[in-house]
């Protein structure tokens, strides 16, 4: 019976995954489809801020492939290297999408200290606008389906690249005030909304990097207390300590300690465990894995015979 809700298990997160990668494919054609109409009019226009923004939205394209990648691996289903499944591969790519934020950062940066302090912006004309302005509503769509996707899946990857995709759309915003502000006289201005942006952009990746980390450094996932209240209340366990739960957001795994009367026998010392397994489960639908480590109750072994 364990066998067979096991294997239903990974099959659901192996039909997740695949879910997620056909989200992944599609966030990439659109992703790329942005770059190269923003790439294209900047070369043509001679823009470095529009061109710049180009090579930014390549960089969420790029996330994107990495994510495919990953999710290839975290699909793979527990092997005797990784016998609790390969789901962390997923928060090594979120890390990656971290990493390429803060390349973009630096890029905006230099692009940003270089128009202050040389006083170089773009030429202004209606066209440039208009394909600005067509791409921000593109990938305002796509962080909106990304994110949407990220949480009905509950993956980690949707989520931070929308977040990524969304400092592309804080990018491109930057990019039309710049224009609006240039084409009234204030060249600068230019450089000085890059610089607000370069903050935020900052922001973005340390809220990605430090959910990676969390996951990577195995985060308490699950209140102890409230885990011990649903413990107790099964009947035989007369006492809980030494929770613990690691793992994904959709794939906790959680171990604890129970004590129990020392006059039960071994079968019935393991139904006890039993019904604690599937209590949790009941109540974290998100649990995946319950160890539960079965003590006689040491209270009652001290009291004189």
């Amino acid at each position: 019976m364990e066998a067979t809700t096991l294997t239903d298990r990974n099959l659901a997160q192996q039909e997740r995954n695949r879910k997620v990668r056909r989200v992944l494919l599609g966030i990439l054609v659109a992703n790329w489809v942005v770059a190269s109409a923003k790439l294209i009019f900047g070369m043509l226009s001679q823009s470095a801020a529009v061109t710049a923004d180009g090579l930014h939205s390549f960089i969420d394209g790029g996330s994107n492939v990495l994510g495919l990648v990953a999710m290839g691996v975290a699909s793979r289903p527990a092997d005797e290297d990784h016998p609790y499944g390969h789901g962390k591969f997923e928060a090594l790519a979120s890390l990656g999408i971290g990493a390429m934020i803060g390349v973009g950062m630096l890029e905006l940066g230099r692009m940003a200290l270089d128009s202050v302090l040389n006083d170089k912006h773009p030429q202004v004309t209606g066209t440039m606008a208009a394909v600005m302005a067509f791409t921000l509503v593109v990938n305002m769509v796509v962080t909106r389906v990304e994110r949407y996707y990220g949480r009905k899946y509950k993956s980690s990857l949707l989520l931070a690249d929308a977040s990524h995709t969304m400092s592309d759309v804080y990018v491109t915003l930057a990019v039309l005030a710049s224009l609006l502000l240039v084409w009234l006289g204030y060249p600068r201005a230019d450089g000085l909304i890059a610089l607000a942006v370069m903050v935020f952009v900052a922001w973005v990746a340390y809220g990605i990097v430090r959910q990676a980390v969390g996951i990577l450094s195995d985060t308490a996932r699950l209140d102890p207390d409230e885990v011990k209240r649903h413990t107790l209340a099964v009947p035989g366990v007369r006492s809980c300590h030494d929770v613990r739960s690691r793992g994904m957001e959709e794939s906790v795994y959680v171990d604890l300690k129970i004590e129990v009367d020392p006059q039960l026998t071994t079968a019935q010392a393991h139904e006890v465990a039993d019904r604690v397994e599937r209590t949790l489960q009941g109540a974290y639908p998100q649990v995946v894995d319950v160890v539960v480590h079965v003590e006689p109750d040491r209270a009652a072994l001290d009291m004189p015979a």
